[in-house]
């Protein structure tokens, strides 16, 4: 038996447009960067997260046009921030990819919005604590749903009025990711 390479099968699956998690891959590999973000080595997932090293991630805000924000709650079965609320769709940079095509990836993987174009990008934060050392582009795009949620990455989702999701915030900071309670605020004073 012949065992395929997880970049190959990354590589392969993203020629074919197929989402990775149909393949049967032992673990996701991520590019390392340096502190301008650039990419200086690859490691797994586990190593990349155990020794916090600086890697890659996006978020997406999907908005409707009464302007609420579809917020997700994380599966339980996620490794960190397990069934905290999250931005609406969010996710790594996998090795050999850009912040572009995985924003475009993930809002088909997690919430079954395939969409034809990047969305909007909003700011960009830089890696630190608050982020799990990823450096994250934020995105925007607009999308009424339905949506079909990836059950293995989340529990439930639903829309929120930015008003309600500022106060929800500052009245219970645990009950979010903390990336998403640094990006919020960051997001809300791009806004101004």
């Amino acid at each position: 038996m012949i065992l395929a390479d997880a970049k190959i099968l990354q590589s392969c699956a993203a020629e074919q447009n197929i989402p990775k998690l149909f393949l049967n891959m032992s673990e996701e590999i991520f590019d390392i960067v340096n502190e301008r973000d650039e990419v200086i080595g690859q490691a797994p997932r586990k190593e990349v997260h155990a020794r916090g090293l600086w890697h890659r991630a996006v978020h997406i805000l999907v908005f409707n046009a009464r302007g609420e924000v579809f917020l997700q709650k994380r599966s339980m079965l996620k490794d960190t921030a397990k069934g905290k609320w999250d931005s609406s769709t969010s996710g790594h940079v996998d090795s050999g990819e850009d912040y572009d095509a995985t924003a475009v990836r993930e809002l088909g993987e997690e919430i079954g919005l395939f969409v034809t174009q990047t969305p909007e990008r909003l700011f960009k934060i830089e890696a630190r604590k608050e982020t799990g050392w990823e450096f994250c582009w934020i995105y925007r795009c607009t999308s009424e749903g339905p949506f079909v949620l990836h059950p293995e990455e989340i529990e439930t989702g639903a829309w929120f009025t930015p008003e309600a999701v500022t106060k929800w915030v500052a009245e219970n900071p645990r009950e979010f990711a903390s990336a998403f309670v640094f990006l919020w605020k960051l997001f809300l004073a791009h806004q101004d």
